[in-house]
């Protein structure tokens, strides 16, 4: 199945929603990536917060991943501009940086939760389920607000 996709059913919870994985370093992007699709999630990958961005534009993404430090932008800068486009888009930032000072900017700018790097497989996948259960609950919808 092509990674822009979206089935419109389907035997797994995580196979109806698509996740946007933002990360200026394509091996994290692309292991993070690889684990929501082995669970079954739809995934798309943006190299730069201006790429994650456009992508919110034009594709039905149900949630973000953000790296903290990307050139250009950061995860809290490029969710800001998301915010624009998409205002109830759940965002989880992934850092190996996560000061209180981090925490509290991703707190006032209601980001879902925080999550360190190297990300723990548990983590992201219990963390991931519970931002969307809140904000979409059961089933996902099927096109933007």
């Amino acid at each position: 199945m092509v990674a822009h996709e979206i089935p419109e059913t389907g035997t797994e919870t995580g196979d109806r929603f698509a996740i946007l994985v933002t990360d200026d370093d394509a091996g994290s992007r692309q292991t993070l990536a690889s684990l929501l699709q082995d669970r079954g999630f739809e995934t798309v990958q943006a190299a730069s917060g201006e790429e994650a961005i456009e992508i919110v534009r034009v594709e039905l993404i149900h949630l973000v991943f953000f790296d903290m430090h990307m050139p250009r932008m950061t995860g809290l800068e490029a969710l800001q501009q998301v915010r624009l486009i998409n205002a109830i888009l759940p965002a989880i930032l992934v850092t190996a940086d996560a000061t209180r000072g981090l925490l509290r900017q991703a707190l006032q700018a209601q980001v879902y939760s925080v999550i360190p790097k190297p990300v723990n497989k548990n983590v992201v996948l219990h963390t991931l389920t519970r931002a969307l259960q809140q904000v979409y609950g059961e089933p996902p919808p099927s096109n933007h607000p």
